[in-house]
């Protein structure tokens, strides 16, 4: 696994998505939570592969820079594109060490929303978010979003309204 995880990085890689999630573990005899964080790339191929991968204590900006600062002595060059989730500590470290677009992951982006929609409200979001997505230009997006916010009422109207432009 060290080797894999140490292996040079070759090529160009346009389309990074990074993230993380909090797993238990024992340590000195006790429980504790950490952060594995996690880079997979796309080539120039279209090739998918996991860059980095790595277990930090939290997700804050400083772990995310100095995990993008190895990947980058690794060989990792070229990225246009960072998705990720909409963590501050991860859209800065994008901006200082990679000096790439960032873009709002589309799958965490729908798991915010609907959580501020209501349950009797999800189906309904989730399709104009569906609808937004599948529009050509951000005009119409925001028109198809519009319409959600005038469609429905309550916690499903302000997910629409507040979740909407992000």
């Amino acid at each position: 696994m060290k080797a894999f995880l140490d292996r040079p990085i070759e090529g160009e890689w346009r389309y990074v998505w990074v993230d993380a999630t909090y797993l238990k573990v024992r340590r000195g005899g006790r429980i504790v939570s950490v952060a594995v964080i996690i880079a997979v790339g796309v080539n120039n191929d279209g090739r998918r592969e996991v860059l980095g991968m790595e277990v930090g204590t939290s997700e804050a900006e400083p772990i995310w820079t100095e995990f993008l600062r190895r990947l980058t002595r690794r060989g990792l060059r070229g990225v246009n594109l960072v998705v990720s989730d909409a963590h501050e500590g991860i859209k800065a470290a994008v901006s200082k060490v990679l000096n790439a677009t960032w873009q709002r992951c589309r799958v965490h982006f729908m798991r915010n929303v609907l959580a501020h929609a209501g349950k009797s409200g999800r189906r309904v979001v989730s399709a104009f978010i569906a609808t937004a997505f599948a529009q050509e230009t951000p005009e119409a997006a925001s028109r198809t979003m519009a319409q959600c916010r005038r469609s429905n009422q309550g916690e499903s109207a302000e997910a629409c309204h507040h979740h909407g432009r992000r």
